[in-house]
Formats: C-alpha cells, structure tokens, sequence
C-alpha cells in the first residue's frame, strides 16, 4: 500500500517553531524594556532596537504561518494525486484485464454463437469505458490550457438532457424510466460541447453514487427572464457538508481511493464547477428534500 504524506509533522513542526518564537520574542522585548527603564541615557536606542526587532520577528512569524500553509497545500495536492493515480490506475487495469480474459477465451475454447456476440458486447463496453476515462483527462487538460474552442450558439436544454440521459442510462444498462423528467422549455446559448459535458458528468455522477435501485430526479425551470435552473438529484448516501465544496477540486473524491467502491478519476465535478463559472453560472449542491440523496443545482444565463 502506497504510504500517504502525513499533514502531522508540517503542522507539529510550524507549531514548535511559533512557540519558540514567542518565548524568544517575549524574552527579548522585556529584556528590553527592562533595560530602557534601568537606563534613561540609552532609551531612546532601546526603543528603536525594540520597534526593528519586533517588525524582524512579526515577519518570521508571518514567514513561518505561510511555510505552514504551503505544506499543508502541497500536502494536499501529493494526496489527491496520489488518489488520481490510483483511480486512473484502477480504471485502467480493469477494462483491459477483461478483455483480455474474453479474448483469451475465444482464442483457446469452442463458444457458441451466443457466447461469442455476448463476449463481444462485453469488449465494445470496456473499449467505450476507456474511451471515456481518456476524453475525461484529455477534457481536464484542454480546460486547463483554455483550448477548448467553439462558436457559441442557442442550446435548447431539454432536448440536450434528455439526451445526455438516455446515454448515461444505456452506459449504466439501466431502462430509461430511472430518469425522471420535470422540464420547461428555454435555452443558453453557449459551447454546445460546454453543456454536453456539464450535464453528462452530473447524470453520470448522480447514476453512479445513486441507490441500489438507482433513482435520478430532474428539474428545469427557467426563473425570470435572467436565469435557467436545472437541478439533478440522486436517491444515494449524500455528500458530507464539509466535502461540498471541497469536490469540485482537481482529483478531489469523498475518501480514500484505495478503499473506495465506485471507479473515477476525480476530475468530473472539476470540470463541470471550471464550465459553469466560464458560463458565468453557479453550481451548489443540497441534500435532497425528503429523503435520502445529492442535488445538484446549475444555474445558467438564460438565452434572451
């Protein structure tokens, strides 16, 4: 098992190093003052000594907070690398180990007809898992080089959802009645591909992390004449309130990607928070009134 940076010793050490600051600083300003009051002559060098020392030592207590919050970020980032890898490493084996398992039984036993389309169907799913494990990274990076380029246009919402739904519930080999629909019509006009990835990975995300009898609940309401809301809720165990903010970070996934259940990357909700803010949108996520379960909630310039 790989060993994880611990954030145990980088605070210790900060703290150590605070406090015996303060006992040196203490110990110097009423050495002193002590000194000033014990010799009026020298007073005036006293105080001036005191004022530059005690700006030298604010500043290595500045200095000394931020190497803290520097470690504690590095820290973190070696972490959710660490979980990126991981994940990607797990998603990658897996796919490829089973098709070579079908393949190998086609190659070396006598399969029905049956058998060999099943085998077959079987391989294609994997190819399109990895498919999309490497657009997902290829997406993250060209977000992040800003090289995703395309005209914008008026996008009608419903028909773009219900498109992305119908895939993801084929992807999932769910009937489509697992998405249930409650849709207004209105547009934004944007990317097309912007909104294909926004709301394909929030389906994807809200059909993964959903119940064992998975149930995906979604909204679109355009309120006033500003704003489109489309809000996307799960029946699944919810996300704890101090990760709600936390998961639309790069590599950021609820706990530890060596015990965790469910496959990803941890680049999903990335970039779906990095398309909505270009969108000059929002994005927050709620528990689910009445019952178990996320939503997520967008909301997006409405088309005027």
């Amino acid at each position: 098992m790989r060993l994880r940076p611990s954030l145990q010793r980088p605070i210790a050490l900060a703290v150590i190093m605070l406090m015996l600051l303060g006992v040196v600083t203490t110990g110097w300003v009423l050495l002193n003052v002590f000194t000033a009051l014990d010799n009026p002559q020298v007073a005036g060098w006293h105080w001036a000594f005191l004022v530059v020392g005690s700006t030298f030592m604010l500043l290595l207590v500045v200095g000394v907070v931020v190497y803290m919050m520097l470690s504690v970020k590095a820290i973190n980032l070696s972490r959710r690398q660490s979980n990126f890898i991981d994940s990607v490493t797990h998603e990658l084996k897996s796919p490829l180990a089973s098709m070579k398992l079908y393949m190998q039984t086609l190659d070396r036993h006598d399969v029905s007809r049956e058998q060999r389309e099943t085998f077959h169907r079987f391989i294609r799913e994997d190819v399109d898992r990895l498919d999309r494990l490497i657009n997902r990274i290829l997406d993250a990076g060209r977000l992040d080089s800003g090289s995703i380029e395309a005209e914008t246009e008026t996008v009608a919402l419903p028909e773009l959802l219900k498109g992305c739904g119908d895939s993801v519930c084929l992807s999932y080999r769910v009937p489509l009645t697992t998405i249930r629909w409650e849709m207004q019509p209105c547009a934004v006009r944007a990317r097309l591909v912007d909104l294909e990835l926004i709301f394909r990975n929030l389906l994807d995300n809200a059909m993964k992390y959903a119940g064992p009898e998975p149930e995906v609940h979604v909204t679109l309401e355009r309120v006033g004449n500003k704003t489109v809301v489309a809000r996307i809720a799960d029946n699944g165990k919810g996300i704890p309130p101090r990760w709600r903010k936390r998961i639309f970070g790069r590599f950021v996934r609820v706990g530890d990607e060596l015990e965790r259940e469910k496959g990803g990357t941890g680049l999903g909700l990335y970039i779906v928070e990095t398309l909505v803010r270009r969108l000059r949108g929002q994005i927050r996520v709620q528990d689910r009134e009445g019952g178990v379960g996320t939503v997520f909630e967008v909301r997006l310039p409405a088309d005027s």
